[in-house]
């Protein structure tokens, strides 16, 4: 359980530093000079990359919890 957990964290450390930019964002926000707004669309993209996982990992555990339950 303990590995689980740590796998589990560091899973979640390491997605958090990802930089996700299509091509053509990219090429847009590179001519900018100021990266703020790189820095907001690459955030935004890893949120809305973050959220179907986070549910559908929320299901399987609630899943998995229903399933594994030890009668009394």
């Amino acid at each position: 359980m303990k590995n689980k957990i740590l796998f589990f964290l560091f899973t979640i450390c390491m997605f958090l530093q990802t930089n996700a930019q299509c091509a053509m964002c990219r090429a847009v926000l590179e001519s900018e000079e100021g990266q703020t707004t790189a820095e907001g669309i690459n955030d935004g993209i890893v949120y809305l990359m973050a959220i179907p996982y986070v549910l559908v990992a929320g299901i399987a555990f609630a899943i998995y919890k229903k399933y594994n339950k030890k009668e009394a």
